[in-house]
């Protein structure tokens, strides 16, 4: 039976969307695992995407479907995508994981593996702290996992790049005109082949048992 893996993210410009993708392509490295891409739902009203120039880059991942909490239970393993506001993550994210109350009581995602990934708009706009941040939320449902540093490029002192222990990460810009780095996307693509290498493991443990 394959391992199944859900990446759900939020994306306002799209930066964390194109980090979901390599997330995705490291992923499907791994054999016997399926990956479906998921958004949570937006909150911010249309105007504003409209005035802020949002709604012209959500088109680009229009096509990905919105996911409902329920659907989180149908997965072996999640890794969320969120940009960073403040150090933490984004109002979207968390008004979905607010929803996940019943899942929670249900103990319906202990057990599952978790991850998480980021943007932030500087170099020190809080990566870290908006990832194990998100961290807290995960503990109480049952699940996490990083990435470690078997990753060379996280120790990348060559160029300005996102990256850490906790998850793959990038900067976007304070005007958000930056695009991920090579180094940041295979540092993503190692996330998810991670995960998902980890996934399969206990998934085959699991049936055995």
């Amino acid at each position: 039976m394959k391992t199944k893996i859900q990446v759900v993210f939020y994306s306002m410009f799209g930066h964390v969307y194109k980090m979901a993708e390599a997330i995705c392509k490291g992923i499907h490295t791994v054999k016997d695992v399926e990956v479906e891409l998921f958004r949570v739902p937006e909150l911010v009203p249309d105007e504003i995407l409209e005035k802020s120039g949002a709604k012209a880059a959500h088109k680009v991942f229009s096509h990905v479907p919105v996911i409902k909490p329920e659907q989180l239970a149908n997965a072996d393993t999640i890794l969320f995508g969120t940009p960073t506001r403040y150090g933490n993550m984004c109002a979207q994210m968390r008004n979905f994981l607010d929803q996940t109350g019943g899942l929670w009581m249900h103990n319906a995602l202990v057990g599952k593996v978790g991850s998480v990934f980021a943007s932030t708009g500087t170099q020190h706009g809080g990566q870290e702290t908006t990832i194990t941040s998100f961290h807290a939320t995960l503990f109480h449902l049952g699940m996490v996992v990083g990435v470690p540093y078997s990753e060379a490029k996280l120790t990348n002192m060559a160029e300005i790049t996102g990256g850490t222990p906790y998850g793959a990460t990038t900067l976007a810009g304070a005007a958000g005109d930056r695009t991920p780095s090579d180094n940041e996307l295979a540092i993503a693509q190692y996330q998810g082949k991670h995960v998902a290498k980890i996934a399969k493991a206990l998934k085959v443990g699991k049936d055995a048992a």
